[in-house]
């Protein structure tokens, strides 16, 4: 059958919904994850060291653009998935059936290779899946596999099996989980300890942006006083001040913007990360086991105040951020207003030179007009002078007389002739 061209993400986006599956399990097994936080140049080459691995033993690398990958490798299992912020390394191997946390399954992975890997662990952790217990007392399962530490627990996935921790890092580096119970099936199994490990792993990958929040206080403090220091001087600030008020706003608001660019990122991760921690609690369907905290309780105990800082703080950053801004546009409107008032009255300073100027102009077109009549009356008196040396007969007063209105018409006329034509001139340029 003959279909419509496919869409070009139709298959990414389809395979989506099988991304990084989780591993089918059997008890008893033994698991060592670590979690390596990764910037953008580790990202770049978090594919290298499952390369190398994978050519040791003898087996094919996944494409670079693979967000996960498992495979046997004979003494161990391995499953390798790529995140946003981190990478995660699970290996897999069969526990001793003597007891949890006897077999180590990091231990038959290449210590050189561990060494290398790109990035700084954020979580390492051993977890055990084995049969129920033979002493179902849980402060002994806890003294014999946590040591001293009260033990975090609940049954899990409709009580086919429990699961326990105590959310601690032991001296080798590692915290522990314990997954008892044979009711799971395989790959149900699989999904509880990846939900298991997963809420660890979310769980401090959301309490990073805790330092950022208490490194944030301080800061945010300190601007706070400046911002009220500044906005009670607005109101009695005169022109001189309003530019050097303007500088410390615009310089605060510079430095208050560069922060938010620098944690507002991780604030957000921090919400989306315990978004997930709450769902993969819900997931794990848990039951109180009496005596024990549960996954729930132990969390939210600790982790959701810390998301309120988180949020308080980010909250408090953008109020800030928005109370510049109104301080900023308040004193912006000030100083144009202020400029208005200048400009106006510079205007009118202007209007007023220029209306001195036109009066002065027309002072002096009238003494020229006066001036030109002079000498103009007096070249007529010497040609009426002129004419009477050739015996002419002529009334040299008279002519002269009659001459001074006449020429003074004409040449005022001229005048104004002259300066309309420049003024229309000007216009038209204009």
């Amino acid at each position: 059958m003959t279909l419509p061209e496919n869409h070009p993400q139709r298959f990414v986006i389809n395979n989506e919904a099988h991304a990084r599956p989780s591993e089918p399990l059997k008890p008893p097994l033994s698991i060592s994850y670590i979690a390596l936080f990764a910037d953008a140049k580790d990202r770049d080459r978090d594919w290298e060291p499952l390369v190398e691995l994978t050519q040791r033993h003898g087996m094919a690398p996944p494409a670079e653009s693979s967000s996960h990958f498992s495979a046997d490798l004979g003494a161990f299992r391995l499953k390798w998935e790529r995140h946003t912020e981190f990478t995660r390394y699970t290996f897999m191997c069969e526990e001793s059936r003597s007891a949890p946390f006897r077999t180590i399954a990091i231990e038959h992975v290449p210590e050189d290779w561990l060494v290398a890997l790109p990035g700084q662990i954020i979580v390492a952790a051993h977890a055990a899946y084995v049969l129920e217990s033979d002493d179902a007392r849980y402060d002994a399962i806890g003294q014999r596999y946590f040591g001293d530490k009260p033990i975090v627990g609940a049954s899990v996935g409709g009580k086919a099996a429990t699961a326990l921790t105590d959310f601690h890092i032991q001296d080798d580096g590692f915290s522990r989980w314990l997954l008892l119970g044979g009711g799971m099936r395989p790959m149900q199994a699989g999904r509880t300890m990846q939900r298991l490990l997963e809420i660890d792993t979310y769980r401090l990958m959301a309490l990073l942006a805790l330092p950022v929040a208490r490194d944030l206080a301080p800061f945010l403090a300190e601007n706070e006083r400046e911002l009220a220091s500044i906005t009670n001087a607005i109101s009695d600030a005169d022109v001189a001040e309003e530019t050097n008020i303007l500088d410390r706003l615009t310089r605060m608001e510079a430095a208050i913007e560069g922060r938010y660019v620098d944690n507002h990122y991780r604030f957000s991760a921090a919400s989306a990360y315990y978004d997930l921690v709450k769902r993969r609690i819900g997931e794990l369907r848990e039951e109180r086991i009496s005596g024990l905290q549960t996954f729930r309780e132990f969390t939210e105990r600790r982790l959701a105040p810390a998301m309120n800082t988180c949020v308080a703080a980010a909250s408090r950053q953008e109020a800030l951020s928005r109370r510049v801004s109104r301080a900023s546009q308040l004193l912006a409107t000030r100083v144009s207003i202020s400029q208005q008032g200048q400009n106006q009255a510079l205007l009118e300073s202007m209007d007023q030179r220029a209306r001195l100027q036109l009066r002065l102009q027309q002072t002096v077109e009238g003494l020229s007009v006066a001036a030109i009549t002079y000498y103009v009356v007096g070249l007529i008196n010497y040609l009426t002078k002129g004419i009477n040396s050739f015996g002419i007969a002529a009334n040299a007063n008279l002519i002269v007389a009659i001459s001074i209105p006449v020429v003074l018409f004409a040449i005022a006329f001229g005048v104004r002739h002259i300066r309309r034509r420049v003024t229309d001139a000007k216009d038209r340029s204009a």
